[in-house]
């Protein structure tokens, strides 16, 4: 198992500097990751940066609320790709999940869906506001709307990933569909428990830290 292409190494903090974002660039390129995520101001700058390399660039959409409209998250998925991004994270309308608008979350989906074009879609659930009950069926809508990923958290919010939400998001999902653990791997053992109960990539800052079998301080 090639551990360092689970990984996102992520720096989404709004204070990040450009002297900070082009570390995580250099680290990504030193351990091989899956991509960096970044917010979107660092794209053009993170591709340049990643040319020659296969890390890409993943970009989050609708962060970290979800609750912008559907029209403004596919317009950001295509500035985003337009820019050099070549995997993006969308937020989920939460409010409208908890309300029982499935209807309204499934187009929110499946409009950054169409508006990718084929780019990996990733859908953020932000698990520690949701039930089992609503995980499940955010995870239901994700499917039905095309994306290719379900994801546990912005690591904005209560909480972040957790292996009982991993486990139950692999089983809603099932064998083929992308689940990525977000907030809560600091060290290789829990990147090891987040893959054993079904994530297929992991967002962490810690990915240097896994990677040399330390444990990480902070959080995300």
């Amino acid at each position: 198992m090639k551990l360092n292409k689970y990984i996102d190494h992520t720096l989404l903090k709004p204070e990040a500097s450009k002297e900070q974002v082009l570390k995580l660039i250099e680290e990504a390129k030193v351990y091989d990751f899956a991509s960096i995520c970044v917010n979107p101001t660092w794209i053009e700058f993170a591709a340049e940066q990643l040319k020659g390399s296969d890390v890409k660039v993943c970009v989050p959409i609708g962060f970290p609320l979800g609750a912008n409209t559907s029209d403004v998250k596919a317009f950001e998925t295509k500035d985003a790709i337009q820019k050099g991004a070549s995997e993006v994270d969308m937020v989920i309308n939460v409010g409208a999940l908890k309300s029982k608008d499935y209807d309204l979350v499934e187009r929110d989906i499946r409009a950054v869906v169409e508006a990718a074009k084929g780019t990996l879609v990733k859908v953020i659930l932000e698990t520690c506001l949701l039930t089992d009950e609503e995980k499940v069926k955010a995870c239901q809508l994700a499917q039905k709307a095309g994306a290719d990923f379900v994801k546990t958290s912005t690591g904005f919010s209560t909480g972040g990933a957790t292996v009982e939400d991993v486990a139950l998001m692999r089983k809603t999902v099932g064998p083929d569909m992308g689940v990525k653990a977000s907030g809560g791997a600091r060290s290789y053992e829990d990147a090891q428990a987040f893959i054993e109960a079904g994530a297929t990539r992991i967002g962490t800052s810690a990915g240097v830290a896994i990677m040399k079998g330390e444990e990480a301080s902070g959080d995300y």
